[in-house]
């Protein structure tokens, strides 16, 4: 397990995510919230500390419309893909992973 419990930031990607991760708040709440996850089994999943899973879930839950901002930028990243002409979620996934590798390479 991780050491230290993880501040949730920005800066780096364009949603709120956990400090030096590139696991985002939305992906927590939708593990544990919608996929019935525990927060250990996300915490074992991620390598993190329960705590900040359950950060993650109060951010999520205490920022309602940064969240669906976030959620909104997300859905036309994708629809954007799909007019590129991309095909599948894998696809999807890896345009969205080179973007996020852009946004470290810049800082």
């Amino acid at each position: 397990m991780a050491q230290a419990s993880r501040r949730i930031v920005t800066e780096v990607h364009d949603e709120p995510h956990l400090e030096g991760r590139r696991v985002t708040v939305r992906r927590i709440q939708a593990l544990v919230e919608r996929a019935g996850k525990s927060a250990a089994e996300v915490s074992d999943q991620f390598d993190l500390e329960v705590a900040d899973v359950y950060a993650a879930l109060q951010y999520y839950h205490t920022h309602p419309e940064e969240m669906a901002a976030a959620e909104r930028k997300q859905r036309e990243r994708e629809a954007n893909a799909r007019q590129s002409g991309a095909t599948s979620l894998a696809e999807l996934q890896q345009e969205r992973d080179e973007e996020m590798d852009d946004v470290s390479d810049s800082s």
